[in-house]
């Protein structure tokens, strides 16, 4: 038996296969996840489900499939308005991939996804902490710097090539200090 939470609202899940399992599953608009026969409040049974790559999923036998439903794929489907086709990525608004209230899910496209990726803390706390690394670098700051002079030295008569095999690094790595990629401090 499931106790209702004021204003949310159940709906049942339908992925692949959902037909052929002896339990039904559903979702409510706050995130929460159940498993019941006939009625969600009265037999049901609220699931914590697993953690994968910090997103809640749910490990179900469904033949021909690996059987992971990921929690905040399945709410979107359910309470968020997908705008296109091709808006085929669900987002965390917050960040927090825990959070699968229907408020904080948003369907995305590739842009919207990878600009909103960019945001998140935790990928400005790694670019923060890669910009302050200093060990098990193949190159130093002296040799970055040489290496821009070369590029960007009008007479320069070495290829990229050249330069990576002169620095002992690969030929990308000379690329991307000239894309600003890598080393874009210096």
């Amino acid at each position: 038996m499931i106790k209702k939470n004021s204003g949310e609202t159940w709906k049942q899940m339908q992925f692949a296969g959902y037909k052929n399992l002896r339990k039904k599953y559903a979702v409510s608009n706050l995130g929460r996840v159940a498993s019941y026969s006939d009625d969600i409040l009265a037999d049901g049974k609220l699931l914590a489900g697993s953690t994968t790559s910090g997103y809640h999923t749910l490990n179900l036998h469904i033949d021909g499939s690996n059987g992971t439903i990921y929690i905040h794929r399945e709410m979107a489907k359910l309470f968020c308005n997908k705008k296109s086709p091709k808006h085929k990525y669900v987002i965390h608004l917050n960040h927090k991939k825990a959070d699968n209230h229907y408020k904080n899910l948003q369907w995305a496209n590739d842009d919207e996804m990878n600009s909103h990726q960019q945001m998140s803390p935790n990928k400005i706390a790694f670019k923060k902490r890669q910009a302050n690394k200093t060990k098990g670098l193949k190159l130093g700051l002296s040799q970055v710097k040489s290496i821009k002079d070369t590029i960007h030295n009008p007479k320069r008569k070495l290829t990229f090539k050249q330069i990576a095999a002169k620095f002992g690094v690969s030929e990308m790595t000379i690329y991307r200090i000239k894309s600003g990629e890598n080393w874009s401090s210096v």
